[in-house]
Parts: structure tokens; C-alpha cells; sequence
């Protein structure tokens, strides 16, 4: 579903400096919230998780589609880059989430941690590879998306994408 320019959720909060990366983070504050219960439950496990890219407006993603495209060409952006409006971001219940053990979150124990717990916490893997043809984007291991507990629990128990869902209950 398309975004216009001027949307902004009415309920944005920043995300305190100790659950996301160094730069400021905004997020819809049932989001954050839940992130911040996750990522307690994940610390007491002994893992750590971090916000690396939460709210982003419809001119952040135009800079970031810029971005890619003098990096990568149209092509690239095309194919991987959520066009301005289109980025779930721009909701601000979508995270980008990191590892503050790993580089690459997809190799990290958080990653494992977060495909068994996150759905316990509200969110979901928004682009697995499995889901890739239903979804139209490649597999982002960081990506996630806050739906709430039980919608999070009912996809991630019937292992399907939120495409699969929202067809069955919400059209």
C-alpha cells in the first residue's frame, strides 16, 4: 500500500541511545515499546540487539533510493530498494535490526534468537527467503515488522509471509 509524501505516523517517539545505533532513531511507540521488551529478553540470554534504522520519512527514502542508484544503478534500486512510499519504514513500525556481537546479522545468534522469539514480542520477519516470490523483495534477515503479538504468533506459527495473511484475513 502506497504512503503519500506527507504521511507521518502521530505516534512517533525517539528510540533511547541505548537501543539503537549511534545516529537518532524514531519509531511508533507501541513499536519501540516492544522492541524494548524484546531486547531485554534477548539481554538476559546473553545477546544484543540494536535499532540500526527505524522511522523513515518519504524524502529519506528518495535520498536513500539516490543513494543506491549512484551506487548500484536503477537496476539495483528497482529490485531492492522500496521505492519512496512503499518503505515500511515510513510507518514507523518497521526496524532494521543489528547485532552488537556481529557484523553480519544474518551469521549472529541474535538472528536465531529473533526467528524462534521475535513473534513472542509483536514482530515478524517481514522478507524471508522462503517468502521471497509472495513478497516481491529479496530476503532481508534484518528487517522487521511489528504487528502485534498475535498476528506475529498466527504467521509465525503457519510459517507464512504477511501477504499470506493479510489475504486470508484482511481482504
Amino acid at each position: 500500500n502506497h504512503l503519500e509524501a506527507n504521511f507521518e505516523p502521530d505516534d512517533l517517539i525517539a528510540i533511547e541511545s541505548g537501543y539503537r545505533n549511534d545516529e537518532a532513531q524514531f519509531g511508533a511507540k507501541v513499536a519501540v515499546e516492544s522492541f524494548k521488551k524484546m531486547y531485554h529478553a534477548a539481554a538476559k540470554e546473553g545477546l544484543g540487539l540494536v535499532i540500526n534504522s527505524g522511522y523513515r520519512s518519504y524524502e529519506e527514502q528518495e535520498e536513500l533510493c539516490e543513494v543506491y542508484r549512484l551506487l548500484y544503478g536503477d537496476n539495483y534500486v528497482k529490485k531492492y530498494v522500496a521505492s519512496p512510499g512503499y518503505s515500511e519504514h515510513q510507518t514507523g513500525l518497521a526496524f532494521d535490526i543489528g547485532s552488537t556481537s556481529s557484523n553480519i546479522f544474518a551469521d549472529s545468534l541474535e538472528y536465531q534468537w529473533m526467528l524462534k522469539n521475535a513473534h513472542k514480542y509483536g514482530f515478524i520477519l517481514r522478507f524471508s527467503k522462503s517468502g521471497e516470490t509472495i513478497t516481491g523483495f529479496r530476503n532481508e534477515p534484518w528487517h522487521y515488522r511489528y504487528v502485534g503479538e498475535k498476528i506475529a504468533t498466527y504467521i509465525y506459527e503457519h510459517n507464512i509471509t504477511f501477504e499470506e495473511y493479510y489475504v486470508e484475513f484482511l481482504v
